[in-house]
């Protein structure tokens, strides 16, 4: 039992020290014996839990960013909760929140923006499992929401470029938040959640409104 646990910590710490390293320097800046000295172990035990660095960096996914991001799904989920009708204008709003403010530790959010920042930066097969599994799934869910609350004429190809723009506008305002407080100059607080929450609804529905004439959004 003594042994298993000493392993499971072991593993653990390697995906730990393996997620920070890679979220501040990317996959290419960061070697397997950084990764080992940080997590106190032996060099060869990255090959041993993982088979390489690239798995390595496929599990730190796996096992840190993807779960942190079904938790935002699931509070996005939870805030729509308990409304009779759902507007666009709540739906949107309650989004922004999932995202600016939602379950995350301030340390979380930091190393999550980061390791995807990264990888964005410099695309790997990461990019793919994380579209595959996260990304086309939600965007998938997100414009089955909207569509009966927008005119049929909008093309779906429209619609999702909509729902994209959306995703832009919240990722802007989570990952820019120190300019837009420099720039707004005030804090980073609920607050200021909410009023771009509001800001974003009432641009997305804007544009959507362009598109193809009014639409009815609610409060």
């Amino acid at each position: 039992m003594a042994e298993n646990e000493t392993q499971a910590d072991s593993r653990e710490r390697l995906l730990d020290e393996a997620e920070m390293l890679f979220a501040q320097k990317g996959f290419e800046g960061v070697s397997v014996r950084e990764i080992t000295r940080a997590a106190h172990c032996n060099l060869a035990a990255v090959n041993y839990y993982f088979g390489n660095k690239e798995n390595l960096y496929l599990e730190v996914f796996r096992n840190r960013w993807m779960p942190r991001a079904r938790r935002i799904q699931e509070s996005f989920r939870q805030s729509l909760k308990g409304e009779g009708h759902q507007s666009l204008n709540h739906i949107i709003q309650c989004l922004a929140l999932a995202f600016l403010k939602g379950p995350l530790s301030e340390a979380e959010r930091k190393c999550h923006h980061q390791l995807m920042a990264r990888e964005m930066a410099q695309p790997t097969a990461a990019l793919e499992m994380l579209a595959e599994q996260i990304m086309r799934p939600f965007f998938r869910e997100l414009t089955d929401m909207i569509r009966p609350l927008i005119p049929e004429g909008i093309q779906e190809e429209e619609l999702m470029l909509s729902a994209m723009g959306i995703f832009a506008m919240i990722l802007y305002f989570g990952f820019g938040r120190v300019a837009v407080t420099r720039l707004l100059g005030c804090e980073y607080d609920d607050a200021l959640r909410k009023r771009l929450s509001s800001y974003i609804a009432d641009f997305s529905i804007g544009g959507l409104q362009r598109l193809n004439g009014e639409i009815h959004h609610g409060g």
